[in-house]
C-alpha cells in the first residue's frame, strides 16, 4: 500500500485484454479467487470488443493484504482503480463477493458503471458465511512445509474438501515463497476474522438505475426467489437469468452460456 497525505491507497494487480479504445469493461473475481481464474473469459468477452480489465481485490491473488476487509474497503479500492486507470465508466461484472462489491460500487458511484452484471450473488444477507469458515479451517490447517508440491496439498485436502472442482480453483491459490516453502496468496486469517462482513446484506438507500442482469446457477442457492423483491427494489431495470447445470461457480462449470449472458446484456444495454 502507498500512503498518500493520509489515505492507504491500495495497489490492486490487474490483467487487461483487448484494446485500451474499446469500451472497458471491469471484471470482480469473488472469495478466494483472482484475475487468473478469469483469462478465458476475459478473452472471450475482449473479442466482442470490450477493453476487459481484471484486477486482484485486496487480500485475494497479487493484490495487497490488508487487516481492513469489507466492502467499504473493496469499493473505495475499486473507486481509486478506476481513477488510476482513467476508467471514467465501465461494465461492471462480478461474482459473488466481487458481485456484491460490484453491486454496492454502483449504488455509489452509478455515473462510473455503464451496466452491471452480478454473477450468483444477492444484495441480501446471506448464511454461507459458515460453510466459508469450515474451507479456510481446513486450508490453515494444512502444514504447508511439510509438502514438496502444490497438487501434493490439494490430495491431502481430498477428504476434508471432496468437490474436485473447489480444490482445483482453491490450488490456484498455493504458490512457492522460496524455493522449498509453499504459501497461500489469499490472506486466510484475515479474511476468516471478517467474514461475516462478505454475507451482509447492501448497505444503501439509494437505487441504480441503468441496465442491471443477475445471473444464477440453478443448482446454487446463493439468489433465491425470495431476494427478488429486494433485487428490483435496489435494481428496477434488473433482469435475472439461470443458467442450468451449474451451480455458485457457474462461470466455471458453463462458461459458453455465461459469456453469451453477459454478451447479450451488454448489446441490450448499449443499444
Amino acid at each position: 500500500m502507498l500512503l498518500v497525505g493520509h489515505m492507504l491507497i491500495m495497489e490492486l494487480f490487474y490483467r487487461t485484454y483487448g484494446e485500451n479504445t474499446n469500451p472497458a469493461m471491469v471484471i470482480l473475481h469473488g472469495l478466494f479467487g483472482m484475475s487468473d481464474n478469469w483469462g478465458s473469459i476475459a478473452r472471450q468477452l475482449a473479442d466482442e470488443g470490450f477493453y476487459v480489465v481484471v484486477p486482484d481485490q485486496r487480500n485475494h491473488g497479487r493484490s495487497g493484504h490488508s487487516e481492513v476487509f469489507n466492502y467499504v474497503a473493496m469499493v473505495d479500492d475499486l473507486l481509486e482503480f478506476f481513477d488510476a486507470h482513467e476508467l471514467e465508466e465501465a461494465v461492471l461484472v462480478g461474482h459473488s463477493m466481487g458481485g456484491k462489491t460490484s453491486m454496492q460500487f454502483a449504488l455509489d458511484y452509478q455515473e462510473r458503471v455503464r451496466s452491471l452484471v452480478v454473477a450468483d450473488m444477492s444484495p441480501a444477507a446471506s448464511d454461507h458465511g459458515d460453510v466459508h469458515t469450515g474451507i479456510i479451517d481446513k486450508l490453515l490447517a494444512i502444514d504447508l512445509p511439510a509438502y514438496e508440491s502444490r497438487h501434493e496439498v490439494i490430495e491431502a485436502l481430498r477428504e476434508a474438501i471432496p468437490n474436485v472442482r473447489l480444490r482445483q480453483f482453491l490450488q490456484k491459490n498455493l504458490y512457492w515463497k522460496d524455493r522449498s516453502t509453499l504459501g497461500w496468496r489469499i490472506n486466510l486469517e484475515v479474511i476468516r476474522e471478517n467474514l461475516e462482513e462478505v454475507f451482509r446484506p447492501i448497505d444503501t438507500s439509494q437505487t441504480f438505475e441503468k441496465p442491471v442482469l443477475f445471473i444464477r446457477g440453478a443448482n446454487s442457492d446463493y439468489v433465491i426467489d425470495e431476494d427478488i423483491p429486494l433485487i428490483h427494489q435496489l435494481f428496477p431495470k434488473a433482469d435475472i437469468t439461470t443458467i442450468e447445470d451449474a451451480s455458485h461457480w457457474l462461470h466455471a462449470e458453463q462458461p459458453e452460456a455465461f459469456v453469451e449472458a453477459v454478451r447479450h446484456h451488454s448489446s441490450r444495454s448499449s443499444s
